[in-house]
């Protein structure tokens, strides 16, 4: 096959971001496998041009602006004209629905990860609202991709959203769960924290618990903070949190500073995957309350180093859980008083598990995520490819 990738832009400050970070790696094993299959693979994706002109921020992102939605698409139209009939056209997330419109008449795929914006623009979530130009921005993103036919989406929620959301039944959909990193695995857990202890400079050797994530709302980076405050309020146990991720958002920082454990509580930005890793493997427990998800990675990197996870009784969390994580119920008006005092009670339950019952809880976790065999992943990816060129 003939396949063109089509990649979002490295600018606008997107690659200091996690969502960056996770979309690249997703791009580039796509890529990748498709090449090593030998396929002819091309990428393509929008270059800083107007962008670079020296400007104030607010003007920056909209010379970017012109730069993915202008002058990519011309240099797109141009380089159709030597494109063979038969050649793939792949998008690589939903939000490169802008210039789906540009080969709709030719075959294509669109990859989808979550439509958490989406949703939010059409005020169909209430945690998160957004702006009259965000709201636009969206339109302009959903206004393309309905226009697709085919759609690969990474979980059954995400699946059934897309469906929720076109206007027309598309030719095809199919789910396909991502694959993990292999390099997640059990470490002896000893020796993970001192490795982090020495990194950090913060001592870690005791054990500790463990979000990864950033500061958008459905991360709930907030709630993180309320379960382990409770928690330390209700035992006599001095565990710290270790919060990978970039600084905390102001609302976040205010929870911290009222915190009578605030001291305990550390923020740690820009660490390799590989200390990320040993992270996971040392911490005694990961919290991962997210309001939602589009798939949620760090539940199956945790359970894949050997980590108990504590996360949300909502789909996808428990799509990817599979009955191995420890469940709380989501955050709602009705339990809004003891919701963190609830779920405290299960982070206890994680803490205090027997040898025994650990082992048993981190087998179930290790078991579960197999599932998600990037090889495999490719394989089911190229069969749909085959499906859409034939």
């Amino acid at each position: 096959m003939n396949i063109v990738f089509f990649s979002n832009p490295d600018f606008m400050g997107s690659e200091n971001a996690p969502e960056f970070s996770s979309m690249h790696r997703f791009t580039m094993i796509l890529a990748n496998g498709m090449a090593q299959r030998g396929h002819e693979v091309t990428l393509w994706k929008p270059e800083r041009k107007y962008f670079s002109i020296p400007a104030p921020a607010a003007v920056k992102k909209w010379l970017g602006y012109v730069d993915q939605y202008i002058v990519f698409p011309a240099t797109v139209k141009k380089r159709l004209k030597h494109c063979p009939p038969d050649t793939l056209f792949v998008f690589t997330d939903q939000a490169q629905g802008p210039w789906l419109p540009l080969v709709a008449t030719r075959k294509h795929v669109m990859h989808c990860h979550d439509f958490l914006a989406q949703l939010s623009a059409m005020g169909k979530i209430e945690q998160h609202k957004t702006s009259w130009t965000g709201k636009q921005y969206q339109y302009f993103i959903r206004r393309g991709y309905e226009k697709g036919k085919n759609f690969i989406s990474v979980s059954r929620k995400t699946d059934q959203v897309l469906k929720e959301l076109l206007p027309h039944q598309p030719a095809s959909t199919a789910v396909v769960y991502n694959g993990l990193d292999p390099s997640y695995r059990p470490f002896f857990h000893g020796k993970a924290r001192r490795l982090i202890t020495k990194k950090t400079g913060i001592d870690f050797t005791g054990g500790y618990c463990l979000h990864v994530g950033g500061n958008q709302w459905y991360k709930n980076r907030e709630g993180v903070i309320e379960i382990y405050t409770a928690w330390r309020k209700q035992t006599e146990w001095t565990l710290p949190l270790l919060m990978i991720g970039p600084s905390p958002s102001r609302a976040v920082q205010q929870l911290v500073e009222r915190s009578p454990f605030k001291q305990d509580i550390h923020f740690i930005s820009n660490l390799s995957d590989e200390f990320v890793r040993y992270a996971y493997a040392g911490a005694n427990a990961f919290l991962f309350p997210s309001h939602a998800e589009g798939f949620g990675w760090p539940i199956a990197e945790a359970m894949a180093s050997g980590c108990p996870v504590l996360t949300t009784d909502l789909a996808p969390m428990t799509e990817v859980a599979g009955g191995a994580a420890f469940l709380i119920t989501p955050r709602g008006p009705e339990n809004d008083d003891t919701w963190a005092t609830r779920a405290a009670i299960t982070l206890h339950q994680i803490i205090c598990l027997t040898t025994a019952n650990r082992k048993a809880v981190i087998a179930a976790a290790i078991s579960n995520v197999k599932r998600f065999d990037t090889t495999a992943t490719v394989d089911q990816i190229e069969f749909i490819y085959g499906h859409i060129t034939s």
